[in-house]
């Protein structure tokens, strides 16, 4: 489990394909702290290392994962946003995150207001049931406030701080963002479709 506060960023050394997913060296300082199996989420993604040295670490992305989140079309050179799981004796300070990303958004927009930035994401219809003003959201394993809801259009207010200390710096419009609703939120419209359609199962 994580909070969507993000440790640090990184930046991805090299990137291997292959017929079942793709295989990712990350360059960062954190990769002294980690040992081989450790979970560590990767753009809001979890992930668990392979390997770990000073310098770095490794991890494997399956095919799922490339097709439901923005990792499979990463490269090299791109930053990313990294955290790693929160401890049981520590604050929660973000939001409830699992790193089991929900859908991919693309970046409307990016621009400055005042003193911090407005970010405008347009989600994936599949999403829309979960999100409610004011509510949580992770965007690329960063927890926000969902400030703006306009059908399929999220708009969150980004900090000076936030921009600064993540990877949301190098944003732009027509980007893609992994996404993440508030697994609590998700809960109440399992319960909410379960009572509406009786006996449906759980694979519906």
């Amino acid at each position: 489990m994580f909070t969507g506060l993000i440790e640090a960023t990184a930046t991805i050394d090299t990137v291997q394909v292959h017929d079942t997913g793709s295989r990712l060296r990350i360059a960062t300082p954190i990769g002294a702290e980690l040992t081989a199996g450790d979970s560590i989420a990767v753009n809001g993604v979890c992930l668990t290392a392979t390997y770990t040295d000073a310098a770095g670490f490794g991890v494997d992305v399956s095919p799922e994962t490339v097709r439901v989140t923005t990792l499979g079309g990463m490269a090299a050179g791109r930053v990313v946003n990294l955290e790693r799981p929160l401890r049981a004796d520590a604050r929660l300070g973000g939001h409830f995150v699992l790193g089991h990303v929900d859908g991919v958004g693309h970046v409307r927009s990016f621009r400055m207001d005042g003193a911090c930035y407005w970010l405008e994401v347009d989600a994936p219809p599949e999403l829309a049931k979960y999100f409610i003003h004011k509510g949580s959201i992770a965007v690329d394993g960063i927890s926000l406030t969902i400030a703006r809801l306009d059908g399929l259009l999220l708009g969150v207010q980004i900090v000076p701080f936030t921009w600064k200390h993540t990877a949301l710096a190098y944003a732009k419009p027509g980007d893609m963002v992994n996404l993440e609703a508030d697994v609590l939120g998700k809960y109440v419209a399992r319960l909410i479709d379960g009572r509406a359609h009786p006996g449906g199962g759980a694979g519906t």
